[in-house]
């Protein structure tokens, strides 16, 4: 029997069992106490039980734990504010951490941008960094119960910079659209909808909103798009900035910026944080590699940021390095030169290459604990780590790779840098 096209779309995901607790005064009271209570240090199954024998229902006991260990794992992102905000784990996930949110807001500020328009604002942690830049956030979120999260979170930043409560429109953000604002911000959703055991849609094509209503939007307003990490370059417009960001090692987020968001001599961008130390490399365009040279004393292995910017070649240039072969995305020379953007490591042996050779090499330097990277070898590290029998006190690093198109072992240690 054909489908019935004119059949209704899926319902919204409804209010998670016991969640409305949350908005109460007990509710909040319950979760401020467990979240002091498992930060101590006391079991999950003991505060249930105290929080169940204090009269909390079942439900309500599930969300406020729940909830407490949310508040617990954002303050990685977004710091001792999320000690008072409400999350979701879908939410939480796609949250843009605070230090990378705060620059996104200075973009609209130096801009001139006064009302920036955040649709899709998720549990509104953008929004938030706009308040702090003197913005006013125009928040549209699809899924009634997410806004609702987004709108206490709102008001909690309002609060504290003494402003009255944004309000967050329902609904879905191309329908709604950017009402006045002078400014958009998109953080299209790459999930599913729901509130937990989403999963990662496929295609761009399923992003909501889409990237064809947001290139749109950029046509004619300043704007910019967060997308995940490993976005298909062929996605980018002409014209536009894009900034890959990095945060303590962990690639995050890809960045377009359109219109006056967007930098024309830094249309490519490595963004690399570590702790509060804020770094960028950049480019008008994409940067050729350099030549490769021999293996010099020294490896690099740029950040994740710096590689999907095809930035490698201007990083090679102010570290005086030479590719170590042709398409890897490693550098060597015979200097130690510091750079927030790789990783160092200093070359202590070019080992064999084949297994039970390379197996008693490692053994013959007592080496125990091995870190195993690779690029450019067909090798599944966890299985050789199991196969090479480590023993030994001391440590290293694995390098299974090309030197000038030769597969090479090269073992090294960490540098500071």
């Amino acid at each position: 029997m054909p489908s019935d096209s004119s059949s209704p779309p899926p319902a919204a995901p409804r209010t998670p069992p016991g969640w409305d607790v949350l908005f109460t005064t007990p509710g909040i009271d319950a979760l401020g106490r467990a979240v002091g209570a498992l930060s101590s240090g006391v079991d999950a199954a003991r505060l249930n039980a105290q929080l169940r024998k204090e009269g909390l229902a079942a439900d309500h006991t599930a969300a406020v734990l729940t909830q407490a260990q949310l508040r617990i794992k954002a303050q990685a992102k977004l710091g001792e504010m999320a000690r008072s905000l409400l999350f979701t784990p879908a939410g939480l996930e796609q949250a843009t951490r605070r230090i990378v949110a705060l620059r996104h807001a200075a973009r609209f500020r130096d801009a001139g941008c006064t009302r920036v328009a955040d649709l899709g604002c998720g549990i509104g942690t953008e929004s938030m960094a706009l308040l702090s830049a003197g913005i006013t956030p125009l928040a549209v979120e699809l899924d009634p119960f997410t806004a609702r999260i987004a709108e206490h979170n709102l008001g909690v930043a309002a609060a504290h910079h003494r402003l009255a409560p944004p309000h967050v429109r329902v609904g879905d953000a191309e329908q709604l659209g950017p009402a006045d604002a002078d400014g958009v911000f998109l953080d299209p959703a790459r999930r599913t909808a729901g509130h937990s055991d989403t999963r990662r849609v496929a295609s761009p094509d399923d992003y909501s909103p889409s990237l064809n209503f947001a290139f749109d939007l950029a046509e004619r307003l300043p704007t910019g798009i967060k997308l995940g990490p490993g976005l298909d370059r062929e996605l980018i417009p002409d014209g536009a900035e894009a900034q890959w960001v990095s945060v303590d090692g962990q690639l995050v987020e890809t960045g377009l910026w359109f219109g006056p968001l967007a930098r024309p001599k830094a249309l490519r961008s490595a963004l690399v944080i570590r702790g509060e130390r804020v770094s960028e490399l950049a480019a008008p365009a994409d940067s050729l590699d350099v030549d490769v040279r021999p293996l010099g004393a020294y490896l690099y292995e740029p950040d994740g940021a710096v590689i999907r910017a095809r930035l490698i070649g201007l990083l090679a240039r102010q570290l005086g390095a030479g590719m170590l072969s042709p398409g890897i995305a490693y550098l060597t020379s015979d200097r130690l030169a510091p750079t927030p953007f790789a990783q160092a490591f200093r070359i202590i042996a070019e080992l064999p290459v084949r297994e039970k050779e390379l197996r008693r090499a490692l053994a013959e330097r007592g080496i125990g604990t091995l870190e195993i990277k690779k690029r450019g070898a067909d090798v599944d590290p966890a299985a050789l780590r199991t196969r090479l029998k480590l023993r030994g006190p001391n440590r290293g690093t694995l390098f299974l790779t090309r030197a000038a198109g030769a597969h090479v072992a090269l073992l090294a240690e960490r540098t500071e840098t």
